[in-house]
């Protein structure tokens, strides 16, 4: 910013401004008010505010509420917030009032500003005035829930689910290539009866399908546009069509279908849609933590671990111990999960507040939101092609492990009875010998009834027991 000042005004009074800044007095207020975590909204929500104020104008032309000439002035500024040609005007604190009073009017003054400029005027000289022009028909208490939706829709649609799919799809991959590979299962972190790696990867692709759809279920709800309520959802001072045309053109610009709230009421003054969705994102974290642990596991060693599959090589893992593979991005969306447990508890109590006809909690809701929905997507690009695409399946070492697994015994309750293979597996243990060995050696199966009986693959499928 400029070391030049110039002056604005508010209601309160006159405010000096950098010389260069888009933005007026009461953006500058905020900005001296809020100084407390130097966290200020990205490109996500600054695109909302600039796609809602685009519509408003729009919408506004077409009523004849806001002159033509002045809304096509406003359009074009809102285009330039929508393209992220001024995401540096946009410099209020998250931490601010709870309604986005501050960060409503950031955007009026901004686009206001900007648009007195294409309109031919000086900045600051309100021949595009903020609240009567850029804001007309509108609230914060109906803009910022409007750009909440708007942006949490987006990140849904054009980030959550697309990275969702290319991990859904890497997990897909893994499960064929390693569709062959016997190996022993784990319960309780004890040896089980074997399964194929494919079978444990098409666990970890259907946990991934199901959040997808998860996810999806939230649409309709963050479908749902505040705009139109304005001061406590009676749409005073809006036209009756506004809210409706707004929402067409919103979701023209954004290519996300959006529609006017079925309850203006309950749009403002709760916000059970984000929280829903929210919780949405937090159970497919959960299940992007899980994934990455157990993968971890088995990669784990690599003489001394499970190493079940060969992790991939991303970058030395120790600043003293030599050659030393550390599963960092594994460990990276273990993170990721920890953070949006976080957000989640933010968003949970955000959403269960406000009094009577408002929550006070949009911003700080919109924020963990974002942060949450953004940390997923990274994440799950992230662990999809640098970490599950690069896992390799250590064959020989399944196949020998599997050989020695106890579990193995299991098969043997139609064969021989519960307690004969209960006996076995513990004189397996006991003795340092397989499962096949005692039983040959107790003489409970000849040869071929071992093989057919203690084959580890017939153990990963599905028969129909009975008699012959």
């Amino acid at each position: 910013m400029s070391d030049e000042f110039r002056t604005e005004r508010d209601s309160l009074g006159k405010m000096q401004v950098p010389a260069d800044a888009y933005w007026g007095a009461q953006t500058q207020r905020a900005v001296e008010n809020f100084p407390i975590s130097n966290v200020t909204f990205g490109r996500r929500f600054v695109r909302a505010l600039g796609v809602v104020k685009k519509a408003a104008a729009l919408a506004n032309s077409d009523l004849g509420t806001v002159p033509d000439d002045k809304a096509e002035a406003i359009v074009e500024a809102a285009d330039e917030v929508i393209a992220g040609e001024h995401d540096d005007q946009f410099p209020v604190d998250v931490f601010q009032t709870g309604s986005g009073t501050s960060s409503n009017m950031n955007a009026n003054e901004v686009i206001a500003n900007r648009a007195t400029e294409i309109y031919g005027g000086e900045i600051g000289t309100r021949e595009i005035h903020p609240n009567d022009h850029v804001n007309f028909g509108q609230s914060s208490n109906d803009v910022i829930p409007t750009a909440m939706h708007v942006a949490s829709l987006e990140a849904v649609e054009k980030d959550v689910l697309p990275a969702l799919a290319t991990l859904r799809d890497a997990l897909a991959e893994k499960e064929d290539e390693f569709d062959d590979v016997v190996k022993t299962g784990r319960t309780h972190l004890q040896d089980a009866t074997p399964i194929t790696l494919g079978q444990e990867f098409s666990g970890y692709r259907t946990q991934i399908e199901k959040g997808i759809e998860r996810v999806e279920g939230t649409r309709d709800h963050l479908a749902e546009l505040a705009l139109g309520g304005t001061a406590v959802g009676t749409g005073l001072n809006t036209h009756p069509e506004f809210p409706a045309k707004a929402a067409e053109y919103m979701s023209e610009e954004t290519g996300v279908e959006f529609r006017e709230a079925d309850n203006h009421f309950e749009a403002q003054a709760a916000h059970d849609a984000m929280n829903e969705a929210h919780g949405a994102l937090e159970t497919v974290a959960g299940s992007l933590n899980k994934i990455a642990n157990d993968l971890r596991l088995l990669a784990s060693g690599p003489r001394n671990g499970l190493g079940e599959v060969d992790q991939p090589e991303n970058q030395p893992g120790s600043s003293i111990m030599p050659g030393k593979i550390n599963p960092v991005v594994a460990e990276a969306v273990n993170q990721v999960h920890k953070q949006v447990v976080g957000n989640d508890a933010a968003v949970s109590a955000g959403a269960a507040e406000g009094q009577i006809d408002l929550n006070l909690y949009k911003p700080v809701l919109a924020s963990n939101f974002l942060q949450s929905a953004r940390l997923i997507a990274n994440g799950s690009e992230v662990f999809a092609e640098k970490f599950v695409a690069k896992l390799e399946a250590d064959r020989e070492h399944c196949a020998e492990r599997v050989q020695q697994s106890m579990a193995l015994a299991t098969a043997l309750n139609p064969a021989i009875g519960y307690d004969k293979a209960s006996k076995v597996a513990k004189q397996a243990l006991a003795e340092g010998k397989t499962i096949r060995e005692v039983v040959l050696e107790e003489g409970y199966l000849d040869e071929d009834e071992v093989d057919e009986v203690l084959d580890p693959a017939k153990m990963t499928e599905r028969v129909i027991l009975g008699d012959d």
